[in-house]
């Protein structure tokens, strides 16, 4: 394991959800294909991707590791369902017209990251930070009264990703070899859904001759390096940060639903997604002063 290194870890951070957030331009891409077979398709990619980075960049010992500890085994499954699930829903959100809900889930998203960084991390925050999560919470809790419901599409996104973070940033395995095990763990579930329900795609004729599928292909290293990056990042920075560091990616996603895909911005949605804004800035000049200090 190596050293924390918060100036790395933020790099990493922000590459990780500006890539997020750029995701709904490639899945509206691929909106003619049903989500389960996108997510079925990106799976296998990433699988095989995953295995060609780890012969390039070798990290010595990682199996040996693993079979010395069969417990990390169940912990990747864990995670990797966590993600698949959330892969799933983002997915149907994107091509269903509900990017503004998927928007929210993971403005909600850094609120349960702190939530478990104090539980189960006992991380600590600092003042500026307090009001920094106090600012995000009335923004989400002014959204939430203002839809009306409970937004399930929201809840699930933020709880999924929330936990498998969670579970990556203490999982005992280096960021490549453990994504790689967790898409390996799921590729018998895809390959049991293709058997079950056939090739989708193939029964479409020349499917796979099409631009189309080389944007499937392109799923695996699409959903590598932004994951990659994730991973690295919870190594090197606190639960809590990493969290704040996520509304970078829902506020491209509302940029984008509102201006180049057409869906409707409602004033009180944009005060909601101000609080927001302001409890960013508070938190991001809290890490500022904090990493000026420890220069």
């Amino acid at each position: 394991m190596h050293a924390a290194n918060p100036r790395r870890g933020y790099f990493l951070g922000l590459t990780a959800y500006l890539l997020w957030g750029l995701f709904p331009l490639y899945f509206k891409l691929l909106d003619s294909i049903p989500p389960v077979e996108i997510i079925v398709q990106r799976v296998l990619w990433s699988a095989v991707f995953a295995a060609a980075a780890l012969m390039i960049w070798r990290h010595p010992g990682w199996w040996r590791e693993l079979r010395a500890n069969p417990l990390r085994f169940a912990i990747l499954a864990g995670s990797g369902a966590l993600v698949a699930g959330n892969w799933l829903i983002y997915v149907w959100a994107v091509n269903n017209g509900r990017m503004l809900e998927a928007s929210l889930g993971y403005y909600i998203n850094p609120l349960v990251n702190v939530l478990l960084g104090m539980l189960i991390l006992r991380e600590r925050l600092r003042p500026l930070q307090w009001l920094a999560v106090a600012l995000a919470a009335m923004g989400v809790v002014q959204q939430l009264w203002q839809v009306g419901s409970l937004p399930w599409v929201s809840l699930a996104l933020a709880f999924s990703f929330a936990f498998y973070g969670l579970i990556r940033k203490k999982a005992p395995v280096q960021a490549l070899p453990g994504l790689m095990v967790e898409t390996w763990l799921l590729v018998p579930v895809a390959l049991g859904w293709l058997l079950l329900h056939g090739d989708v795609l193939t029964a479409q004729g020349d499917f796979w001759g099409t631009p189309q599928a080389w944007w499937l292909v392109a799923a695996g290293p699409i959903t590598l390096v932004p994951l990659l990056s994730f991973n690295a990042a919870a190594r090197h920075l606190p639960y809590a940060t990493l969290g704040f560091l996520q509304y970078v990616a829902p506020t491209i996603v509302l940029v984008l639903a509102t201006c180049v895909f057409g869906e409707h911005l409602a004033a009180s949605t944009l005060t909601a997604f101000g609080f927001i804004w302001a409890g960013l800035a508070v938190y991001s000049f809290d890490v500022w002063v904090a990493l000026r200090r420890r220069a």
